[in-house]
């Protein structure tokens, strides 16, 4: 037990996964599963804000090569990586994976990869902040390429359109990219990724009629004085994995822009109603998509490899 209630989601996993396979690491690993739950379970306690960092972090890794766990490698001299890639930037909680892998290598050395313990820690950071406890297929294998320039990210002020082109060019569909952007109902952003909503919004003066004018008021305090300042862009329940976040962007109250226009537009609109008034029904579907993003273009079999470090790529023989 995670120490939260929660639902157990089941379902079958799609064929797309076939090379993946729930516990692939009985018999060679069978502790590998408990082993990242605990690290990730002390984690939480001291800091319950890791699972908007995990999310973010496997996010920013499928998008980019796929799950490999490209986004851990640490710039070399003659090298640099994905992590000094603009949108890689504020993206935390690599100590952490750290000390899940430091773990794994003490109990049974360079057999657990680095994308799968990301793709762990992202599961049980989820159910641990009360979201749905499912099941993810493992046997991921490290990438062995990690490039700055790979790195192309929709940002927040993106459009509904403009968002889904990125998510359709990784096989997700828009009911699975308003599902995934649920995520938000963890995370939060610096004043700077959307102080443009609170007073110019795009070039008028003024700031976006979007925006319910009584949270402007009270970005405005935070965010005035101090554009690198953080807020939570579910501002009730900001811990806990629920549906709230699409009641608040109902009322108006979506931080980011992209996030205000899924209950607009009118492509996402109905999506977003359901999810607002049927929590179960959000967290089923999270689930799936988050085992179908987990999927994305993987290594398996004798492709790329096993790293010590998952900071590293592994010496040359």
């Amino acid at each position: 037990n995670l120490g939260h209630s929660y639902s157990l989601f089941l379902f079958v996993i799609p064929p797309v996964l076939a090379n993946l396979q729930v516990d692939f690491y009985k018999s060679t690993c069978p502790q590998a599963e408990s082993i990242v739950q605990q690290v990730v379970k002390n984690e939480f306690s001291r800091d319950p804000s890791i699972t908007a960092a995990f999310l973010r972090m496997h996010f920013h890794d499928c998008f980019v090569r796929g799950c490999g766990a490209s986004i851990l490698i640490d710039s070399a001299k003659k090298n640099s990586s994905e992590k000094i890639a603009s949108p890689n930037q504020t993206v935390r909680g690599y100590e952490v994976i750290d000390k899940a892998k430091k773990s794994l290598e003490d109990t049974c050395s360079t057999t657990v990869s680095c994308a799968d313990i990301i793709t762990l820690a992202a599961r049980d950071a989820i159910a641990l902040a009360g979201g749905p406890n499912y099941t993810v297929p493992t046997g991921r294998r490290d990438g062995l390429v990690s490039n700055p320039d790979d790195v192309n990210l929709p940002g927040p002020g993106i459009s509904v359109s403009g968002a889904l082109q990125f998510f359709k060019a990784k096989g997700i569909d828009l009911n699975e990219m308003v599902t995934l952007l649920g995520a938000h109902t963890v995370g939060f952003a610096r004043c700077f990724f959307f102080s443009n909503r609170l007073s110019n919004f795009r070039g008028s003066g003024v700031p976006d009629p979007s925006m319910d004018p009584t949270l402007v008021a009270k970005l405005n305090k935070t965010c005035a004085p101090n554009v690198s300042a953080t807020v939570f862009l579910d501002h009730n329940t900001f811990f806990s994995f629920d549906n709230k976040f699409y009641n608040q962007i109902l009322l108006k109250r979506g931080i980011l822009q992209l996030d205000q226009e899924l209950a607009l537009d009118n492509s996402t609109a109905s999506t977003v109603s359901g999810f607002a008034s049927n929590g179960i029904r959000f967290q089923n579907n999270f689930a799936k998509a988050m085992v179908k993003l987990g999927s994305i273009e993987v290594l398996v079999g004798k492709a790329g490899e096993i790293r010590n470090n998952c900071r590293v790529f592994n010496p040359a023989n």
